[in-house]
C-alpha cells in the first residue's frame, strides 16, 4: 500500500474515532433514548458535545476532497514522495485539529486547520 493510501486508511479511521467521539458526547447531552429516536427537534449542543459534533462535521468535509485527492493520485500514477507528504500533513494535522478543538483552543485551531489544507495542496499540485 503506498503512503498515500495508508494516511487515508489513517484519516478513515481517525473520522470513526471522532464520530464515536461526538456520539458519546451526545449521549450525556440528550440520552440514549433521544439519540435511538427519530430525533425531530434536538437541540444545539454546547460546550465539548457541540465541539466534537462540530469537529466531526469538519472532518468528514475535509475527507470528500483529501479522498478524491489521493485517489486521482493514484489512479493516474501520480503518487509520488511529494503526495505521500501532503498524506502525512493531512493525516497529523487533523489529528492536532481534533484534539485542538476538544480541548476548545479557537486560533491554534484555525492554524492547525490550514496546515491541513497545505497537505491537500501539496497532492494537488502534482496532479496538474
Amino acid at each position: 500500500m503506498s503512503p498515500d493510501l495508508k494516511y487515508l486508511l489513517f484519516s478513515v479511521v481517525l473520522t470513526a474515532v471522532q464520530v464515536v467521539i461526538a456520539a458519546a458526547a451526545a449521549n450525556q447531552v440528550v440520552g440514549l433514548t433521544t439519540l435511538a429516536g427519530n430525533r425531530d427537534g434536538l437541540p444545539e449542543y454546547s460546550g465539548f458535545a457541540g465541539r466534537a459534533k462540530r469537529a466531526h462535521l469538519n472532518m468528514v468535509e475535509n475527507m470528500v476532497l483529501f479522498t478524491a485527492l489521493v485517489l486521482i493520485a493514484a489512479v493516474a500514477g501520480k503518487a509520488n514522495a511529494t503526495t505521500a507528504m501532503g498524506a502525512m500533513i493531512f493525516f497529523w494535522a487533523r489529528l492536532v485539529y481534533a484534539v485542538v478543538y476538544l480541548i476548545g483552543i479557537p486560533w491554534l485551531r484555525t492554524a492547525v486547520w490550514a496546515v491541513s489544507v497545505i497537505g491537500m495542496v501539496m497532492i494537488a499540485v502534482q496532479l496538474f
